[in-house]
């Protein structure tokens, strides 16, 4: 059965050294920490990978992000993957569930996060579904 949640989040992006900072189009990596609220009360972290032409409004990005805290009425953890395409000026954002990364209550979780940017305010709205979820907080650990 699926279920929906949605909310708020802060986000503090902080670039990292890239391995590869010459050349074109340039490859950059940043460190994600976000704070969820509303009906995902939870700590995001994780590592962004970018490339793209930015003069020309096109880039691209994924992330992996772990993220801990409370789902509704459930406790746990899961990460999420963030497959992010910009085409001149055009966003297209895909953000899953990884399979198998949820933990405690939360195990057996997958789902689909779509993200809202309006006048600098960040905010999410997540179809996920607890599938064969445990009720046991013991059950696994991230």
């Amino acid at each position: 059965m699926t279920s929906r949640a949605s909310g708020t989040f802060d986000v503090e992006v902080t670039p990292q050294p890239s391995e590869d900072d010459q050349g074109d189009p340039p490859l950059g990596r940043m460190l994600l920490h976000k704070r969820f609220h509303g009906d995902l009360e939870a700590t995001g972290n994780g590592q962004m990978l970018t490339a793209g032409s930015y003069a020309s409004g096109s880039a691209g990005y994924v992330a992996i992000e772990r993220v801990v805290g409370k789902l509704h009425d459930r406790r746990g953890a899961f990460a999420l993957q963030h497959t992010g395409v910009m085409t001149r000026g055009t966003a297209q954002l895909t953000v899953t569930v990884v399979p198998g990364s949820g933990t405690a209550e939360l195990a057996g979780l997958s789902g689909r996060m779509t993200i809202h940017i309006d006048g600098g305010e960040h905010s999410y709205d997540f179809e996920y579904d607890l599938g064969e979820a445990s009720s046991d907080p013991a059950a696994r650990t991230l």
